[in-house]
């Protein structure tokens, strides 16, 4: 296979994140980018997919797409998986790690396509390499076989463990927020590198620390590997100078103004951790007080936060005070603007007034509104 081959390729996301992965797609000078529910399409080399999981804030996941086409049987999916040119991507020590995802199609058990497509993927692997045993000891070979309304696609995982988990959380805390959706929310803010930044309900810290991330001009894959780097194909020297000049990118110095507040003395022990795993030490100033004490000096900022929410701690009722009491802290600070994400209903009623815009999101299985305020006085 030729280092500068062209991939179909596939950058997945949370509902409503495609369009700004699309245009973090763009800028990162990737072709054909095309957003669909659930997935940002484009085309790029091997090392094109290795610099976007570097780079990828709100992709959870890149794949190599290596064939899509619908299949009605089971024979359909052998004849498509067998038509795969797997002997250019695996040198045939591999571990083979299939799964599969069906949905509205007429192939609806997983366990079966996982069979199936190990079964084509060997039989393939046997005609091209003259070899009838493949042990299985190297490095795994995650392939992931993904059906929906019949329509068959075949994947090669890129990333391995899920994007969002960029290196530096060591525990979440009993409501964590993922790094791809809190660096989103940054994304959707008003906030802008250079602003003062503020979360009254900061926990353990990921919405700051993706902000810092942001302003430093810092790569969020820096700090982990990916399954890609174990592909029997994969361009080592050349990413090792990819990743050296995205390293050589990062302007930690300009971080400035980002600073939390919670009522939880633990959960900022843990953001003062989680801050230091990032490399971010002493870039962010965490502290223990109640949003109803706050008061900043600055003239214009941002409040961003992910306040409780009933479904959370199942007392709708202190969470609707914590709602209103957020109203009362955007009246201290009038030329600030505060938005806040939350799948209570009632969030609008308990701040106190309408948002100046709304925006649905996903905290997990969780639909949500990210809501925005902007400031009372200009």
């Amino acid at each position: 296979m030729q280092r500068n081959q062209i991939f179909s390729l596939v950058a997945v996301s949370a509902f409503g994140l495609e369009g700004p992965i699309a245009a973090e797609l763009k800028r990162l000078g990737m072709h054909d980018v095309k957003a669909e529910n659930g997935l940002v399409r484009f085309h790029g080399t091997i090392l094109d997919a290795y610099r976007c999981n570097l780079s990828l804030r709100f992709s959870d996941r890149v794949y190599l797409l290596l064939q899509e086409k619908t299949c009605l049987s089971f024979e359909d999916l052998f004849q498509l998986i067998l038509a795969v040119p797997w002997e250019e991507y695996t040198s045939g020590m591999e571990a083979f790690h299939i799964s599969a995802q069906c949905a509205r199609s007429k192939l609806m058990s997983p366990r079966d396509c996982q069979s199936i497509t190990k079964k084509a993927l060997l039989e393939r692997l046997k005609r091209f390499s003259g070899r009838s045993v493949f042990p299985e000891t190297g490095p795994e070979f995650p392939v992931h076989i993904n059906i929906h309304s019949d329509r068959v696609r075949v994947l090669l995982d890129t990333s391995g463990t899920s994007l969002s988990r960029r290196g530096y959380r060591t525990w979440n805390g009993e409501a964590p927020l993922r790094e791809t959706l809190a660096a989103a929310l940054v994304e959707f803010s008003p906030w802008r590198p250079g602003m003062p930044l503020y979360d009254p309900c900061c926990g353990t810290g990921t919405i700051l620390i993706e902000a810092a991330l942001r302003q430093g001009h810092i790569a969020p894959g820096l700090r982990r590997n990916f399954s890609m780097e174990r592909f029997a194909f994969f361009p080592f020297k050349e990413a090792a100078i990819l990743k050296s000049d995205t390293e050589k990118e990062c302007v930690p110095e300009r971080i400035s103004e980002i600073n939390g507040s919670d009522i939880d003395t633990g959960a900022i022990d843990l953001a003062c951790r989680h801050l230091s795993q990032a490399g971010l030490a002493d870039k962010i100033n965490f502290r223990c007080l109640p949003l109803q004490e706050l008061h900043l000096e600055a003239e214009r900022g941002v409040f961003l936060c992910n306040p409780p929410y009933g479904e959370r701690l199942g007392d709708n009722l202190s969470c609707r005070k914590l709602y209103h009491d957020l109203h009362l802290l955007q009246c201290r600070h009038p030329t600030w603007s505060l938005c806040a994400i939350s799948s209570d209903p009632g969030f609008e009623k308990a701040y106190g007034r309408r948002a100046d815009r709304k925006r649905r999101l996903y905290n997990g299985r969780l639909e949500c509104q990210f809501y925005t305020y902007f400031p009372l006085k200009k």
